[in-house]
């Protein structure tokens, strides 16, 4: 298996001055080949440049897609190969209405390293998720600027629940629970929802769309994805093992085609990707195996 120090390697003695894009698409091709579905990687920098706020999930991502997904035979299904922090719930809904009707359900997510939050939410629009041991993803709780929606509520109930308890203890929260603004709650109760009710109709009619047990699989999936009383944290990695347990359809990346090296081709996708976010100003790529692609770069600061 080609390590990320090899990948590299191949890149700088690559003689062609679009080194770095010529072996990314070699690989994308590669894997194209060998499955014939399409292959779409939809990747984001957000771990090489932290601090920018246009690496995750949003609306500009569907001119991406629309130009990869451009002339492609839709019959031979999606392989969607995805790496991103999450985003946008509105944007994400729009891009898995998108996906489903150009490929239906036969969309397959494939996750090398991270896919988190509304990464999370667009596997499980999927009819089935490939996951290494290396790999993970996240809850999908959703956040207003950091702030999880769900701990606000717990937070709030546990406020109104000591204050009946001991008034006396109106005083220690008034000060917190004055912070939200009038709407807040509601809003934060209306997110949640939200977020429950995409992911819960993707899972019945895509993954489980043929399962007589769907409701008590999905149910189980969505507390174990969406109670922050059992995710904890947002940022929490929930890596194959897990996602397993709760019963989302996984098929391992280590039980793929030996014989041609599936494993393989994937994980040196990824490495080529991280190259590229190190090596370039690229942030955001979304990218087809017949080499189209939408880059989204960093900004430039222009000194005056």
């Amino acid at each position: 298996m080609p390590s990320w120090n090899q990948i590299l390697e191949e890149t700088q003695n690559c003689p062609r001055k679009d080194a770095i894009d010529y072996v990314r698409r070699k690989y994308l091709r590669e894997l194209f080949d060998v499955t014939n579905r399409n292959v779409i990687a939809y990747y984001s920098g957000w771990l090489n440049r932290p601090n920018l706020r246009n690496t995750s999930i949003g609306d500009d991502d569907k001119n991406g897609l629309m130009s990869t997904i451009y002339n492609l035979d839709k019959s031979k299904g999606l392989d969607l190969i995805l790496h991103t922090p999450g985003g946008d719930a509105a944007a994400t809904e729009s891009i898995v209405d998108y996906l489903r009707k150009m490929f239906g359900t036969n969309i397959r997510a494939i996750i090398p390293q991270l896919a988190m939050s509304a990464g999370t939410m667009i596997s499980c629009a999927c009819k089935e998720i490939i996951m290494g041991k290396h790999s993970s993803l996240g809850p999908i709780d959703p956040q207003f600027g950091g702030i999880p929606a769900q701990g606000v509520i717990e937070e709030f109930n546990r406020a109104l629940r000591e204050i009946k308890e001991d008034p006396d203890k109106k005083a220690v929260w008034q000060p917190i629970i004055s912070k939200y603004h009038p709407t807040f709650i509601g809003e934060c109760e209306r997110v949640i929802e939200w977020s429950k009710e995409m992911t819960r109709n993707w899972l019945e009619s895509g993954m489980f769309k043929e399962d007589k047990n769907s409701d008590k699989k999905i149910s189980m999936i969505m507390s174990n994805l969406l109670e922050y009383s059992k995710t904890k944290s947002h940022a929490r990695h929930i890596p194959i093992d897990e996602c397993e347990k709760m019963g989302l359809k996984i098929l391992p990346l280590e039980n793929l085609d030996k014989h041609n090296n599936l494993q393989d081709k994937i994980l040196s996708i990824h490495h080529c990707f991280m190259i590229t976010f190190s090596g370039t100003d690229a942030v955001k790529i979304v990218e087809n195996h017949e080499g189209r692609a939408l880059v989204t770069k960093e900004p430039r600061i222009v000194k005056k």
